[in-house]
């Protein structure tokens, strides 16, 4: 995988506004939110996309959901939408996997 924006806010190289941080994940704030709270949460383990993810991830993208939950309680969130673009003709601009957690108002759906 080629270093991305995430490769180097894991890095420190970038800052970011993190709200979380452990050995496997980083959550911080979108710098373009689409919502009142809108934070994204990635692997520290270099995924591209969802679809490159293998059965040796299974616990880490189940992590990736828990981190989700605890950093959107703590943004005192009690309704929120993950989403989750997987490949260019999705909408994925980052090559890095990533959840965005978007909250704060009412959504519509379906989404798009």
């Amino acid at each position: 995988m080629s270093e991305t924006i995430f490769s180097k806010i894991i890095s420190k190289e970038i800052p970011a506004a993190i709200l979380y941080e452990d050995d496997l994940s980083l959550a911080f704030r979108d710098v373009n939110p689409q919502a009142p709270v809108h934070f994204l949460v990635i692997p520290k383990k270099p995924i591209v996309k969802l679809a490159d993810a293998t059965i040796e991830d299974q616990s880490l993208l189940g992590h990736l959901l828990l981190v989700a939950n605890k950093v959107a309680s703590q943004e005192g969130l009690t309704a929120f939408r993950l989403v989750t673009n997987c490949g260019a003709e999705a909408g994925q601009s980052v090559f890095h996997l990533h959840i965005h957690v978007l909250g704060g108002r009412s959504f519509d759906w379906p989404p798009g």
